[in-house]
């Protein structure tokens, strides 16, 4: 392979910290997800920092936190405007995990790190793709393709294959799942076979895996236990990925009635989940084939709940009859309304809480996991709650200086804009003489004040009337938006439920404040794990690498013994060689790049203005006679409005080449780049008028000149010296890129 492949690790490598890698072919360089841990650690942001200039394109594999995590920030914060490429599902149910991520943190704390403007604006920037749709990127990217492949997991996910002019290919591949599951496929990494270059994972390496049906008596027989104990479940899931898995299994439980669960109630509880179940509907062609059939055959959609209740909030929640069980967002117990709910059950001793996955070390539902028969835990418990006395009557009183300071400068602004409309209209009352107000009914002082020797023409009371001005700029009369509103007229009792839902959902114009108080809660509840992440266990993971057999290997995200562990397997199963394995830490660069005289440089302008270039296919060519120095890089950079350091080790390792003085240049011998076939060329001298054709391997021309190839490749022409000679030469010589 003859491009540049460097890769660099920002975050996820011997460690469970979110994916995100930077992977540069030639003078592109593509951001492999962008994930954020769960206390938004600003460790991450920064390494993406020192490379933002360099980011060209960004793929997403899956559409959670931890794969896209920090893209609303990169582009609220520092304006990334790059295309970013994923699925369809990957760009609906990435919006979802965005906004419940943001609304659970918005319920319980001050959280500014972005918006949900910022959401959208970064969903946006999403280029949307289906899965084995090639996608040939333009401008720097011009010979690079993309092409998704599924990757299992969560619905959407894809595993990137990055392919440059036709040649050996990078395959991206993580947290993907080769077994077939109730809503989706296996991943097709077997297909992908003999790459150049694969990046892959070894988060499961040492994981052993139960067998599916019996995980899945184990969750069923857990649920039993407790709802006929009379205790709740909470069950703690993501937003909108392995959700949908777990919610359609649990339907078909408690659509069995033998299995006794029609007496009792489930609910799906997070901030989107109407909206994750509606898309959910709309993405069967996006999961296994058994749905599609069975959607096709019968309309039967696995995603219309017949027992599951969709919830939005607590209150909703606590309409649903007990007892119950939850699915509730999300896994990490961190926030939202998981963490609500545990604070809640865990002290009693007839619910159970069952987690369903593993999150990065140092969280609440990860420490559980280390620690299920944890006695009791510490944690903070923050609310946001609405103000009350002293509070709020500061609130609005700042309300009202706030309210008042703002008209006021209003007044001012509309002042200032009257004021040059009204100069000639000053101008004509000071040359007349000003005259007393006519207003109101004719008041006794007035009339007394009006008595003179003149008569005086008689005046009629008047009720006051005040003339608007009219406003103009060069539009003509401005718009007011207000005069064109048409207001709808609800009947009182629906207007009744409309105000009393606004202020059921729009917390916010109520004046809150949060509140952070630290709590030991005890663990009096069934504690559980059960693994639903649906990712392939170790065993899964080598046996598919032995079929792939990559000709280079990259190991990331995860921890140091699994990655040892999978990097001595592939050393002495899969026989790669020591120097063709990597597994690099974060910050490390991976030069990847398979020929050893292939280099990077920089071209000054006045080398680039004196060089003449020479066309040969797709290339164009030209002799060079210069000299590579290592310029003095910049340390920092401009990202949004602020000055970031920039990696000193990636610019110091580019050199400039520039021109030598013509003194110094010697002279060389013409070189003849890209000879031509002869049957070609017979074409060509057909066309110029020469008559020609092959005799024993050798062409003719006119029958006077002979052209042939010789043992060692060089093309040798030989006849007397005449006019067709010099003509033949020259048509010959055309074929060549000569510099």
């Amino acid at each position: 392979m003859t491009s540049i492949i460097k890769f660099t690790a920002l975050s996820g490598a011997h460690d469970e910290s979110p994916p995100c890698y930077l992977l540069q072919v030639d003078e592109f360089c593509f951001l492999l997800d962008c994930g954020w841990d769960e206390s938004f650690s600003m460790g991450i942001i920064e390494n993406i920092k020192r490379h933002f200039h360099q980011i060209d394109a960004i793929l997403l594999s899956h559409p959670d936190v931890p794969h896209l995590g920090s893209l609303p920030y990169l582009v609220g914060r520092l304006g990334l405007k790059c295309p970013v490429y994923a699925t369809i599902p990957i760009y609906k149910m990435g919006q979802m995990f965005m906004y419940d991520l943001y609304q659970s943190r918005h319920n319980s704390e001050e959280f500014d790190l972005f918006t949900l403007d910022d959401v959208d604006a970064a969903f946006d920037l999403i280029v949307q793709v289906k899965y084995s749709q090639t996608v040939q990127l333009k401008g720097k990217g011009h010979g690079l393709t993309i092409t998704p492949y599924a990757a299992g997991h969560m619905v959407g996910g894809a595993m990137w294959k990055i392919t440059k002019d036709g040649e050996e290919d990078i395959i991206y591949a993580i947290d993907y799942n080769h077994k077939k599951e109730r809503h989706l496929d296996g991943a097709v990494l077997e297909s992908l076979s003999r790459p150049h270059l694969l990046v892959t994972d070894a988060f499961n390496a040492l994981n052993v895996q139960a067998r599916r049906k019996e995980r899945d008596q184990a969750l069923l027989t857990n649920i039993l236990t407790t709802l006929r104990r009379d205790g709740n479940i909470l069950i703690a899931v993501d937003t909108a990925g392995r959700v949908l898995e777990l919610s359609q299994l649990l339907d078909q439980m408690w659509r069995n009635r033998e299995s006794g669960l029609c007496a009792y109630s489930i609910a799906l509880l997070n901030n989107v989940s109407y909206n994750v179940v509606e898309f959910a509907k709309s993405q069967v062609e996006w999961m296994s084939e058994k749905i599609m059939r069975m959607f096709e055959d019968n309309r039967s959609n696995p995603f219309q709940f017949k027992h599951i209740t969709l919830c939005h909030s607590l209150s909703d929640l606590a309409k649903v009859p007990e007892p119950k069980a939850v699915l509730a967002s999300v896994p990490d117990l961190e926030c939202g309304f998981s963490r609500d709910l545990f604070v809640q059950w865990a002290s009693n001793p007839r619910n159970s809480i069952i987690l369903t996955s593993r999150p990065a070390p140092g969280c609440l539902a990860r420490s559980l996991i280390d620690n299920l028969k944890m006695p009791s835990i510490e944690i903070e418990v923050r609310q946001r709650v609405c103000l009350e006395g002293e509070e709020l009557e500061a609130y609005w009183q700042r309300e009202r200086e706030e309210s008042m300071a703002a008209k006021a400068v209003d007044k001012e602004a509309e002042l200032s804009e009257d004021s040059d409309d009204e100069m000639e209209t000053d101008a004509a009352q000071n040359s007349v003489p000003a005259k007393a107000p006519k207003h109101d009914l004719m008041m006794v002082e007035e009339a007394k004040a009006r008595s003179s020797f003149f008569k005086q023409t008689k005046s009629y009371p008047m009720f006051p009337f005040k003339e608007e001005k009219v406003k103009w700029d060069d539009y003509g009369e401005p718009i007011r938006p207000e005069d064109y509103m048409i207001k709808e007229i609800l009947p009182v009792e629906e207007k009744q439920e409309t105000d009393a839902m606004d202020t059921a959902t729009e917390p916010s114009t109520v004046p809150t404040k949060c509140t952070v108080v630290t709590q030991t809660i005890p663990i009096r509840c069934s504690l559980s794990f059960i693994d639903f992440e649906g990712r392939s266990d170790g065993e899964s993971i080598k046996r598919i690498l032995s079929i792939v057999k990559p000709r280079q290997l990259v190991i990331i995200h995860g921890g140091t013994e699994a990655t040892n562990n999978l990097v001595e397997f592939s050393k002495k199963t899969l026989g790669i060689s020591n120097d063709k394995v990597f597994a690099p830490r974060v910050g490390e660069h991976v030069d990847a790049t398979t020929e050893s005289h292939i280099y990077q440089v920089k071209l000054k302008d006045s080398l680039m203005s004196s060089v003449f270039f020479s066309q040969a296919k797709d290339a164009e060519l030209a002799w060079v006679d210069g000299q590579i120095h290592f310029s003095s890089a910049t340390s920092k950079g401009v990202v949004g409005s602020k000055e970031v350091p920039v990696d000193k080790e990636e610019t110091d390792r580019v050199p400039v080449l520039e021109g030598l003085p013509t003194t110094q240049v010697r002279g060389h011998r013409s070189v003849f780049i890209n000879p031509p076939r002869l049957s070609d060329f017979k074409q060509v001298l057909t066309k110029s008028g020469i008559q020609a054709e092959f005799s024993g391997g050798v062409l003719v021309c006119n029958g006077i000149i002979a052209i042939k190839r010789t043992e060692a490749g060089k093309i040798s022409l030989e006849g007397s010296i005449c006019e067709d000679y010099y003509r033949v030469r020259q048509l010959l010589y055309e074929q060549f890129a000569i510099i």
